[in-house]
């Protein structure tokens, strides 16, 4: 019985010894210190088959520090490789795997030598790097491509014309870049583009009416730009499209009363801090169209705050049944909140502060159980709200806001923005 327990006493020391092993070896292939960064530029070496001037030959030895190799830079604070500049050398060769582990690296110039092969999917690791410059125009000449993805680099300069060529493009996201100037009317000529982010840039003048051809569009965001002008009608007559961010621009325009009737699948409108103007168009309520028994239509957010749009919130506001998020904060809205926005059994969130809206509030509207945000502040309703609204089912973490003496506040909190 002891030599028994003995056994199963090793065989458990055993297993333990193991995965000890395990972790300690996991630990030292992902550790990454001045001694990896210096065997990941000996491998780019090993892969270079032509150095000409027998730069690197000469310089990149192990008998001396790598922070003194030609090229290389290495941070004071952690002494890693920061930097790596061996551009105009003639070098020809492939990038290893290894070069993954330089995750310290900032900067890197390989501009003017002859490496081929694929990129080692290991650079991912590199997320202290960007790309800056202009974009190139010689991704016109990838006639496959179909996905082009910058988002989040420091590129600078214009969009190149020439992507519109690609004529397989599917998904374009040049998003949060230093992009300017205009967007290019060719753009439109991507006939097959599905999704266009062009967003947190510092794009100007109009939005392109050739945008209208682009009938397989489903989701265009060029919010938070410089964009002026008007809205380009051409973009509400692509029937596919399900959502439209054009917020935070300069945009000024009329809003058209039948804006909404050719786009039966939107889903989502973000068109706030514009300089909107005139009145709520009643076509926004047939942007929940059901086309067929399988494919029903149905607006989940709409944005329109900070514009100068007037008139009052029409009842048909109401058949938006799948509506979440209602934002209408910062306009001149006039009249009484209708009663058929407690229909809205989806809303986790309503925004009508600081408009002109009078009367009293419909207290339906507090048992709509997913409901998180209710600011109405900045208005002149009238009446009181449910005393036990605190203990409303769902409502422990809802903002409920008013200025309006007789609308008292239950809870208090800054402007939310929910788009």
């Amino acid at each position: 019985m002891e030599k028994a327990f003995n056994s199963v006493l090793l065989l458990l020391l055993l297993i333990v010894l193991m995965l000890f092993h395990l972790v300690v070896a996991s630990l030292a292939m992902t550790q990454t210190n001045i001694t990896t960064d210096q065997s990941a530029l000996l491998s780019l070496k090993s892969q270079i088959i032509s150095d000409p001037f027998h730069l690197l030959d000469k310089s990149w030895s192990s008998a001396t520090s790598v922070c003194h190799w030609i090229g290389v830079t290495c941070g004071s604070r952690h002494q890693r490789v920061i930097s790596l500049n061996i551009s105009d050398m003639t070098l020809t060769g492939k990038i290893p795997p290894d070069f993954g582990n330089l995750t310290f690296l900032v900067s890197l110039d390989l501009c003017s030598n002859n490496f081929y092969g694929n990129l080692p999917r290991e650079m991912a690791c590199l997320h202290r790097l960007s790309f800056n410059g202009s974009i190139p125009s010689l991704f016109s000449n990838i006639s496959t491509l179909q996905i082009l993805s910058l988002t989040y680099n420091s590129l600078e300069g214009q969009i190149p014309k020439e992507i519109g060529n690609l004529e397989n493009l599917r998904f374009v996201s040049l998003a949060g870049n230093k992009l300017i100037s205009s967007i290019p009317p060719s753009l439109s000529n991507a006939s097959m583009l599905v999704t266009l982010y062009l967003h947190n840039n510092f794009l100007q003048g109009n939005i392109p009416e050739e945008f209208g051809k682009l009938q397989n569009l489903n989701d265009l965001a060029i919010q938070s730009n410089r964009l002026t002008g008007s809205i380009s009608i051409s973009i509400f007559n692509i029937s596919g499209i399900e959502s439209i961010a054009l917020l935070h621009n300069a945009l000024s325009e009329k809003l058209l009363s039948d804006m909404c009737d050719g786009l039966p699948m939107l889903e989502e409108l973000y068109l706030s801090s514009n300089k909107l103007f005139g009145h709520m168009p009643l076509s926004l309520l047939n942007c929940h169209i059901p086309i067929s028994v399988f494919n029903i239509s149905s607006l989940k957010k709409l944005s329109l705050r900070r514009n100068n749009i007037i008139g009052s919130l029409s009842r048909e506001v109401g058949n938006l049944t799948k509506l979440q998020i209602l934002q209408v904060n910062e306009n001149m809205l006039t009249g009484e909140i209708p009663k058929d926005v407690s229909n809205l059994i989806e809303l986790v969130g309503i925004i009508q502060c600081s408009n002109r809206f009078t009367g009293s509030l419909s207290t339906e509207i507090f048992n709509i159980s997913g409901m998180r945000e209710i600011e109405l502040f900045g208005n002149n309703l009238t009446g009181t709200l449910p005393l036990n609204i605190e203990k409303a089912k769902g409502k422990e973490s809802n903002d409920i806001v008013s200025d309006h003496p007789t609308l008292p506040a239950v809870k208090r909190s800054g402007a939310k923005a929910l788009a």
